[in-house]
């Protein structure tokens, strides 16, 4: 189903927890005043100006941009090559934290606590500075650092309790679109999400993880953000309090 603006998903799937583990490929840590999540499809014809809008966000290096490939358009002739469950189950589980009843493509989702239309790139500033500007954007500081050794995560004090997510992304992929409402097109995606995983958990005290290098190493070359999460009793996910990357651009 495409509309102008957007496309709208009406089934809920069932919630299921996500369990992968990846890997990156490199040893450089950012901090971000926001982090922008995008939920986007191949298939989705209302897409390519967010992809587009994701790109130039994860290129400025300002916030923390990631891109959810959802699997629900894949019906519509073309099977997302980037799409999976994971990312729909994360999309439905922001539609039941913002009480929606339904999902769409393409949805920006800011801080964890609000969306807005993933091609419209002046709402998503005015939210990010919104969001800032009442207290409401990241304030707990989150630092990574990778090395031959592993993965060292710290997390500073704070209030409240949240989960310590990792998120491993593809840094860049280029995809030829062959049928589907975007056949012909030939579109670079940026910040692609492979797979998510709870490493830890928060409850407002100092925390300082290490993650091996077996397991990290098991998925080498791509880039890995840190989330501070609220995470509710089903799951679903929240406002994200701190956030950090490691980008795969210096394989150890």
């Amino acid at each position: 189903m495409t509309l102008r603006t957007y496309c709208i998903a009406f089934a809920f799937p069932v919630l299921t927890g996500v369990v992968c583990l990846a890997g990156s490929g490199a040893a450089q840590a950012k901090d971000f005043t926001g982090v922008v999540e995008l939920f986007t499809s191949q298939g989705c014809s209302s897409c390519p100006p967010a992809d587009a809008e994701l790109a130039r966000l994860a290129q400025a290096g300002e916030v923390l941009a990631l891109s959810y490939h959802v699997d629900y358009w894949n019906y519509l002739g073309w099977a997302d090559t980037l799409s999976s469950r994971a990312s729909t189950d994360r999309q439905y589980g922001y539609a039941q934290t913002l009480g929606r009843k339904n999902v769409y493509t393409p949805q920006a989702v800011i801080n964890g606590q609000d969306h807005v239309n993933g091609a419209d790139a002046p709402a998503i500033a005015s939210m990010l500075g919104t969001l800032t500007s009442t207290g409401a954007g990241l304030h707990v500081d989150v630092s990574a650092d990778l090395d031959a050794d592993g993965l060292s995560i710290s997390v500073g004090e704070g209030q409240g309790k949240a989960s310590i997510v990792a998120v491993y992304f593809d840094d860049v992929t280029r995809v030829k679109i062959e049928s589907g409402e975007n056949a012909g097109r030939v579109i670079t995606y940026h910040h692609s999400v492979r797979e998510i995983q709870t490493v830890g958990m928060w409850s407002g005290e100092t925390v300082d993880l290490e993650l091996p290098a077996s397991l990290i190493s098991a998925h080498p070359g791509r880039g890995c953000a840190i989330l501070l999460q609220v995470v509710d009793k089903d799951g679903a996910p929240g406002r994200i309090l701190g956030a950090a990357m490691i980008e795969p651009d210096k394989p150890i």
